[in-house]
This record gives structure tokens, sequence and C-alpha cells, in this order.
């Protein structure tokens, strides 16, 4: 699957001025994926860090 936004993704990473990448949008539209195919193709070595954290109720209390 090819998306436009990989082109924008090379010209960041050659970029000799480049900024930390934010990547942001609403859920479930592909940024994870772009994402992990984006290291996937254009690094050797890539990390797939997540930081969604889970909340368990349990009789009202959070753990």
């Amino acid at each position: 699957m090819h998306r436009n936004i990989i082109a924008d993704l090379l010209k960041w990473k050659n970029s000799p001025h480049r900024k930390p990448l934010i990547l942001q949008g609403a859920r479930q539209t592909g940024k994870t994926w772009i994402m992990k195919e984006f290291g996937r193709t254009a690094y050797k070595n890539t990390a797939y860090l997540t930081f969604i954290i889970q909340l368990l109720f349990v009789e009202n209390k959070i753990l």
C-alpha cells in the first residue's frame, strides 16, 4: 500500500535541519501503520514504543 505521506516523511528524514516528528490525527486513520511502514522501509533498525495506559476498574477503584 502506498501513501503520499511516505514522500513527506522521506523529505523530513533527509532534511539536515529536521525537528522531532509528531504525528497527530483522528483515531484509526493509519498513523501507527504509516510509522511502522516508514521505519521498515527507510531505516535499517527501528523500535516500536506504545504509551497506551489501560485502567482497570475494580470496586470503583483504579488500579
